[in-house]
């Protein structure tokens, strides 16, 4: 070797660290070596804490040791980095144990070490009595100094208290009025204007047409003081309504005798007593509610009053203040009047006295406001589009009028509608009717005791038309006289009477007629009373006339008269009613039996004593019986003969 060329050789140190990852360019990533903390617990995952340390197994102890750490010696020769946890699961359970175990031990040898005093004895530290006592003054000073310090701390804590308590307050308050606002906008229609939150409470989403806007404002309420106690019917929001809607009103329909002077009649001033709230209602709701019913009213009245000017009647109405007078009937005036108090003491003294009985008709108010809705109804829906669309705006029967070539009497036929002024009147001329037929047969029923009249209302009636059936019959008869049942059917102008057989009588409007029609037909119950009964008794109908002729003239209705004879034919009963004259009943006797009777010259038969003679009257207010009926019962039971 020592003969040839030297020859260069590289040697490259071998590689310390192990490697990861070789890129696609060569690129080599190695395995960073452990740090001391992570070598540290390495070595502590190998020790192993369950093996005994006594003196006997040292030996074998050692050799076992040495040959782990020779292991381990070998395994970082080859620089084997790889974690290896404990293949028990309990491991780390068992070390914590033991930690747990080794810390309450050192903490029992302290405390037995305090506490028995026979190992060490605590004394407190000698202090230099060199040192000079502080005079009382400096310690007062102090004192008085860490007073003052603890003083301002304590007014900046509940200073800064205060403030903290005044936001919270402030932010619930906010919180409150943002949830009012959200409830107040579910039940009214609002909107916002500038820097103001503005509601509407008319009726013309609805169809009205009333020129009033109607406008509310929502305000916050602030009113109450923070550093007071919130009352419980605290509300943070509050609203603003116009000074004329303010307060309460209604309509007052009464029907009346016409008054002397009514010039006096438009001062009225009428009020009605505030209902109690309902708990849990806000205010809010309850001052809008009030309102918007204030706004309804002033819609009606003002309606009302516009037809009483634009309708020609043959008695034209009255508009005087805030009140209508209208006429149905003569003799008697419709008025409606609207009541609107605003609250003030002034308007409260010239209340009418509560003593003064309430002729309000409640019913027609009622019917006043659901005739509103429904004209504000025909308004919202009378607006139709054309169809074609070529063809004019209007009503679809106006519209074919120019190709069914109406003539001038249909389409102001079709032009025509009744108003609500119109409407109300009819339905006030009905209920007047009404209560004066009620009150007809009520006074008749009262004073006249024999027959019985009852009335049955029916349940089921119109604005316009009610029907009551009228029942005339005897006490303990009902079952065989059934004769007069009358069905009244009441409308506007005029009362329909229908009887059992069909036949039908219009009445008018005056009492005195219907009164004079009802005494007549309890006339003429009573004849017809006799005839069920003489069917029942087994007497024979001679003759039946509901309007007699003969005898003195009734200046109601006519009289009715029948005549009864007994079975054998012996007794005739003659009973003439009338309803002014009453009731006459004659009793007629064979001619044998009348000993006051002249014998006669011309008569020489005896047979022709058997025949009935003159009629003799029965003195009827002497007869026992609780009717008429029971008392005829009596005298024809009297007259038939014994089987």
């Amino acid at each position: 070797m020592s003969g040839g060329p030297a020859v260069q050789i590289s040697i490259e140190s071998a590689c310390e660290k192990q490697v990861q990852e070789v890129a696609l360019d060569g690129t080599e990533t190695y395995v960073q070596p452990l740090s001391m903390s992570q070598n540290l617990a390495k070595l502590a995952q190998r020790i192993d804490f369950g093996q005994g340390s006594g003196s006997e197994d040292e030996g074998g102890v050692g050799e076992a040791r040495g040959q782990e750490w020779g292991k381990q010696e070998q395994e970082e020769d080859e620089a084997t980095v790889k974690f290896q946890p404990s293949l028990w699961p309990w491991d780390s359970v068992r070390n914590n144990l033991r930690s747990a175990l080794t810390e309450m031990c050192v903490l029992y040898d302290v405390l037995s070490v305090v506490k028995e005093k026979k190992y060490m004895t605590l004394d407190p530290v000698s202090q230099d009595s060199t040192v000079g006592k502080t005079p009382p003054v400096l310690q007062l000073l102090g004192k008085k100094k860490s007073l003052a310090t603890a003083a301002q701390l304590l007014l900046k804590g509940a200073e800064k208290l205060n403030k903290s308590v005044a936001e919270n307050q402030e932010n619930r308050r906010q919180r409150d009025f943002n949830s009012e606002l959200l409830r107040l906008r579910s039940q009214w229609k609002l909107r916002k204007v500038s820097d103001k939150i503005l509601g509407d409470l008319s009726y013309r989403s609805a169809g009205s047409l009333f020129p009033h806007q109607g406008t509310f404002e929502v305000i916050k309420n602030t009113d109450i003081d923070l550093d007071k106690k919130i009352p419980e019917d605290y509300c943070p929001l509050d609203v603003q309504i116009p000074s004329d809607l303010e307060g309460s009103a209604y309509i007052k329909v009464s029907i009346q005798k016409q008054a002397p002077d009514i010039g006096d009649l438009g001062t009225i001033n009428l009020f009605r007593r505030q209902l109690k709230p309902k708990s849990g209602t806000q205010p809010w709701h309850l001052k809008l509610e009030a309102a918007q019913n204030v706004l309804l009213c002033k819609e009606i009245f003002a309606q009302l009053s516009r037809e009483a000017v634009q309708i020609k009647s043959q008695i034209p109405h009255i508009v005087v203040k805030n009140q209508i007078i209208s006429q149905p009937f003569p003799g008697l005036q419709l008025s409606i009047s609207l009541c609107h108090s605003t609250g003030d003491k002034k308007n409260q003294k010239s209340t009418p006295d509560k003593n003064k009985p309430d002729d309000h008709l409640y019913v027609l108010e009622h019917n006043l406001h659901q005739l509103m809705r429904e004209f504000h109804k025909q308004t919202l829906s009378s607006v139709v589009m054309p169809h074609p669309a070529s063809a004019p705006f209007g009503n679809k029967r106006m519209r074919l009028a120019g190709p069914m070539a109406y003539d001038k009497a249909e389409i102001t036929s079709l032009q025509q509608s009744e108003g609500l002024l119109e409407k109300i009147i009819k339905q006030a001329k009905h209920i007047f009717l009404r209560s004066r037929t009620a009150r007809t047969i009520d006074s008749l029923a009262s004073r006249i005791e024999d027959p019985q009249i009852q009335a049955h209302w029916s349940n089921i009636n119109d604005v316009y038309e009610s029907s009551v059936k009228v029942l005339i019959t005897s006490q303990g008869y009902e079952q065989i006289c059934k004769s007069i049942q009358l069905q009244l059917t009441i409308g506007v102008e005029q009362i329909r009477v229908v009887h059992r057989d069909g036949r039908v009588i219009t009445l008018s409007h005056q009492e005195q007629e219907l009164q004079d029609f009802l005494l007549s037909q309890m006339s003429q119950h009573q004849v017809h009373a006799v005839q069920q009964l003489a069917k029942v008794m087994g007497w024979h109908v001679l003759s039946f006339s509901n309007h007699v002729g003969l005898g003195s003239v009734e200046s109601i209705g006519n009289a009715s008269a029948i005549t009864v004879a007994s079975s054998n034919g012996e007794y005739s009963v003659s009973v003439r009613n009338g309803p002014e004259s009453g009731c006459k009943v004659m009793v007629q006797f064979p001619r044998n039996q009348c000993k006051d009777l002249l014998k006669s010259d011309v008569i020489q038969d005896n047979k022709w004593n058997y025949l009935r003679g003159p009629h003799k009257e029965v003195h009827w207010s002497k007869m026992e019986g609780r009717n008429f009926v029971y008392k005829m019962e009596l005298l024809m039971a009297a007259l038939t003969p014994c089987p």
